[in-house]
């Protein structure tokens, strides 16, 4: 896609690896068989891919392999979304900003580097690779304003603020199931003042048009911000009804 430099991936351990030699390597013997650094045998194979957006160039690892399924990749409707940022040159200066279902983090990165006090939020699995992009692109003295943690919608939302300033999601919306637990967590974050960004790919077979269009607006005021035709993505600006 558009504003995204593809590097090769570095052949990097995967999570909890030992290095050759390390406490806990293998015998000489098995070390020769089944050599560690090439990675072969990981669960994981790590990706890293360079983007640029509103100034900063964000370095992002992707721990594709079965462990991480759909956490891992960059999907294109975050992009699009960090593009929709750029373009209406967002700012989240003072702001209370939460993502959920982050998988990379990269939207939530952003909104820290645009000045956000960020909550950055998936489930339990994923907060390793988030915790890792964060620490590569966000500068120390911002640290504070990335935390991370999980968040299991419709379970333990009532653990988190209300009322942010902006709720982020991208490609969040494609399992059925899950659709009353992230309504019920987006009326616990929001309140009168808030705004949600939701960035989808409009997927026929996941229902994602018929969230939008039949169980969000039971609870909020959405409006179409933007569509990326040739991705078919749209992106949802959400406010509480209670504005209204």
């Amino acid at each position: 896609g558009r504003g995204r430099l593809k590097m090769a991936a570095p052949r990097q351990p995967p999570f909890g690896h030992v290095e050759a030699g390390g406490a806990g390597a293998a015998p000489e013997g098995l070390e020769a068989v089944f050599p560690r650094e090439v990675g072969l045998f990981a669960d994981a194979f790590p990706e890293e891919t360079r983007y640029g957006f509103c100034g900063h160039v964000l370095t992002i690892a992707q721990h594709h392999g079965a462990r991480l399924g759909v956490a891992a990749p960059v999907w294109e409707a975050a992009l699009t979304l960090c593009k929709y940022f750029e373009k209406q040159k967002l700012s989240f200066w003072g702001k209370k900003v939460i993502e959920l279902g982050a998988g990379t983090g990269i939207v939530g990165i952003l909104a820290t580097l645009l000045g956000g006090d960020v909550t950055i939020t998936d489930l339990p699995l994923a907060l390793e690779q988030i915790q890792e992009n964060v620490h590569r692109n966000v500068p120390a003295e911002h640290s504070a304003r990335a935390r991370v943690c999980a968040l299991s919608w419709g379970l333990d939302h009532e653990e988190f603020l209300r009322d942010y300033d902006f709720v982020l999601g991208a490609d969040i919306v494609y399992l059925k199931d899950t659709y009353p637990l992230l309504i019920r967590t987006l009326r616990h974050l929001c309140g009168p003042h808030s705004t949600i960004y939701l960035s989808s790919k409009m997927r026929q077979e996941h229902s994602t048009a018929e969230f939008y269009e039949a169980l969000l607006p039971l609870h909020f005021t959405s409006e179409l911000a933007y569509r990326d035709e040739n991705e078919n993505i749209n992106i949802y600006r959400v406010t509480s009804k209670r504005n209204s």
